[in-house]
């Protein structure tokens, strides 16, 4: 038979061991929730950026049609000038519509 010898310090390794692996096995689980959560965080930037870029062809759209409106805006005050206030220099005084009433000149 043989002389064996238990070692005496092989239970605090198998338990070191065993410690090791339940931290490796926490640190695990706790990396898969954060990839869950870098993911989700990932899916709500990409949803965000979807947004922002309907919002800003929203407000370009909006923009060209102000623009749009302003130009008409700019030539009907334009017309509106012209008609209702020509200049001086061509415009005729109105005839009186009553004997004895002053011309109509513009101020």
């Amino acid at each position: 038979m043989l002389n064996w010898r238990r070692d005496p310090d092989y239970e605090q390794r198998v338990m070191q061991h065993e410690q090791r692996m339940n931290e490796n096995l926490i640190a695990i689980e706790r990396s898969k929730e954060r990839i869950k959560q870098i993911e989700s965080e990932i899916l709500q930037v990409r949803n965000d950026s979807e947004r922002i870029e309907k919002d800003t062809e929203q407000i370009k759209k909006e923009t060209e049609q102000l623009r749009q409106e302003n130009v008409k805006e700019k030539a009907l005050s334009a017309s509106i000038k012209r008609l209702c206030f020509p200049p001086e220099s061509s415009s005729i005084p109105q005839t009186p519509i009553e004997p004895g009433s002053k011309p109509f000149l513009p101020s």
